[in-house]
């Protein structure tokens, strides 16, 4: 079980200020959704948390290590991230590709194991794809393509999952499935996951706590039922939010009755 935080980060972008003075604990158990406006700056935040962009001020750690002094193979097996947009340009089957997040795990001459195999073609199976496992990667669809970089991570095993807008391109099924297999793997394997996302509805359904980053550095967090509010969700957007009650509890879209003209 790995434990990320971050202490007193400054993060920026481009003279643009992501986050300032953020502190954080993501701990095993929890799926954060991390949400803000187009532009705010959630992908530079979720590689600042992967270790790929530096803090312009304080840290992030990993079970309480700075993570920048880490070596990589070491982060590699705690840390795992999939990232906003998927292209294979690689004539790889789908096996090997998702055979690749065994890497951090082996050796430098070391091959994969027939449980490394099982692994892979477990999760395959695990996000629909079973039968395509020879298949070339360059023949996926843009959904096929997501779900194989879902099962690469999910291969790699890691303790921190880190997915940025892991339901982009999938259609409802497989949005429901992928964020069903994180919230499964968070919630009953005491892993930690942060999704990038736009969709406030897969935010509520599945995750426990949110990072809201509203811009200029400034944010909030908190458990997710206590952040899922109009006021809040109206100043992350900038346009007005319905709420609606359902069995399955509140859910929310724009208000299309008050239309900016």
């Amino acid at each position: 079980m790995s434990r990320l935080a971050c202490r007193n980060l400054d993060l920026s972008i481009g003279g643009k200020q992501v986050v300032s003075g953020l502190e954080l604990e993501l701990a095993p158990g929890q799926f954060w959704g991390l949400m803000g406006a187009n532009g705010i700056g959630k992908t530079t935040l979720m590689k600042c948390l992967a270790g790929l962009v530096p803090p312009d001020h304080g840290r992030v750690e990993l079970d309480g290590h700075t993570l920048a002094g880490m070596p990589r193979r070491a982060v590699a097996k705690s840390i795992g991230m999939m990232q906003q947009h998927t292209v294979y340009v690689f004539d790889a089957s789908v096996l090997q590709t998702a055979l690749t997040g065994r890497h951090p795990h082996l050796g430098q001459w070391q091959r994969e194991s027939a449980d490394d195999l099982q692994r892979a073609r477990e999760a395959i199976a695990e996000v629909g794809l079973a039968g395509m496992e020879e298949r070339s990667v360059t023949s996926l669809s843009g959904g096929e393509a997501r779900r194989l970089a879902f099962a690469s991570l999910r291969v790699q095993d890691p303790g921190v999952m880190l997915l940025d807008e892991p339901s982009n391109h999938l259609d409802l099924k497989h949005q429901v499935l992928i964020m069903s297999t994180i919230g499964d793997a968070v919630y009953s394997g005491q892993r930690t996951a942060v999704a990038a996302t736009h969709d406030v509805n897969l935010a509520a359904c599945y995750c426990s706590h949110v990072l809201m980053l509203f811009g200029d550095g400034d944010w909030s967090a908190g458990p997710a039922p206590q952040m899922f509010r109009r006021e809040a969700l109206e100043r992350l957007y900038q346009c007005p939010v319905e709420m609606v009650e359902t069995p399955a509890g509140m859910r929310f879209h724009p208000s299309f009755d008050s239309r900016s003209t």
